[in-house]
């Protein structure tokens, strides 16, 4: 049993990166599949598949990596805010992650959005992870 599924969700695909894996397979969510959005449009993972089935469905996530060196596209990918201490930010207190090199995943009551897009819109929320 999972308790925090966004840190599993995060787990997986780091674990799948340090073993070298092209794909990984995570049970999917709403919040999941708008994560894995926001990794595809910031260009961190090549590609991905929402699969449906009854019970839950699947994303399947092809993960990048650097075709000289084979290193993956992420160096690090980072849980911020955890059910047993929730983190919330206003408009000006968004963080930057490398100075604006690295993004921060944010929701907020328009949904989940990059902390670029949350500044550009003026509004603040939970930050839910970070990504460089």
């Amino acid at each position: 049993m999972v308790t925090d599924p966004i840190s599993d969700f995060l787990t997986r695909v780091r674990n799948a990166q340090s073993a070298g894996h092209k794909v990984v397979d995570i049970p999917a969510s709403n919040v999941k599949k708008e994560i894995t959005k926001i990794l595809f449009e910031q260009g961190y993972i090549l590609n991905y598949k929402f699969e449906e089935s009854e019970v839950q469905g699947n994303i399947k996530i092809a993960l990048k990596y650097d075709k000289k060196t084979n290193k993956p596209a992420m160096k690090s990918i980072q849980r911020a805010s955890r059910p047993g201490l929730r983190q919330y930010k206003g408009t000006k207190d968004l963080p930057r992650v490398l100075n604006g090199l690295g993004v921060a995943i944010i929701s907020t009551s328009r949904g989940l959005m990059t902390d670029k897009k949350a500044r550009e819109e003026k509004v603040g929320g939970e930050v839910i992870c970070y990504v460089y």
